[in-house]
């Protein structure tokens, strides 16, 4: 496994933001994985960071990359259109040779991955959301749902059982019934895959996690 820390630039509106990133190469990968945070986070969250590195042991090659915002120190994101800007150059700037190359990320930044793949903005492999907010907690009149169907490739939703962002567990069901190659993979945990009664390292619980991401990205995975 090697790192190497880099930039990829955004342009935006208002000038362009060069985003900090990490690329982690596996041995003998066989896919890759572009990640991003979730709101009020950033790229080099322990939690991310330790997936990267369970994931290489895995044989997926990672790219872990700042939103724009976080980049430029604000807590609150920004414009989905900066977001869905900074999947396009990372997309782009993954340069895992031929290997199939998946996106996804924590919460808001998997959020946006789906947004940017129903416009067409980006083309994975697939897309593995890890804590999808469906909606706000307390909040599931406000779903963030309709856009989902419009992505042709295949949707992998990691939840917590106690997720209140999946708060009933038949929305999601239903919306990802209502895509045209989805599923849902559920574990034990909250938004953060923290589980009641159960002290975990973010390294334990990425070791978990990398797990889950892994089955999700093999070619022989059933739908």
């Amino acid at each position: 496994m090697t790192s190497t820390e880099g930039t990829i630039r955004v342009e935006l509106p208002a000038g362009a933001v060069d985003v900090d990133a990490v690329w982690t190469h596996a041995r003998a990968a066989w896919a890759g994985y572009v990640v991003t945070h979730g709101a009020g986070s950033r790229y080099d969250s322990p939690f991310l960071v330790e997936l990267g590195a369970a994931l290489a042991e895995r044989g997926v090659s990672t790219l872990r990359f700042n939103l724009p915002y976080a980049q430029l120190g604000r807590r609150m994101p920004g414009p989905a259109a900066h977001a869905v800007a900074a999947w396009e150059q990372a997309l782009d700037a993954a340069a895992f040779a031929d290997l199939p190359v998946w996106a996804g990320g924590r919460s808001y930044g998997g959020r946006m991955a789906s947004v940017a793949a129903a416009e067409g903005r980006i083309s994975p492999a697939g897309l593995v959301y890890l804590s999808y907010p469906l909606h706000p907690p307390g909040r599931p009149d406000r779903p963030r749902v309709e856009h989902l169907q419009r992505i042709a490739q295949r949707q992998v939703f990691v939840s917590g059982r106690t997720d209140p962002f999946v708060d009933p567990h038949e929305q999601l069901a239903d919306a990802a019934a209502s895509c045209p190659d989805a599923r849902i993979v559920w574990v034990d945990g909250d938004h953060g895959y923290a589980a009641k009664g159960r002290k975990r390292t973010a390294a334990q619980i990425a070791e978990t996690i990398a797990d889950v991401v892994v089955e999700a990205l093999r070619p022989d995975h059933p739908a």
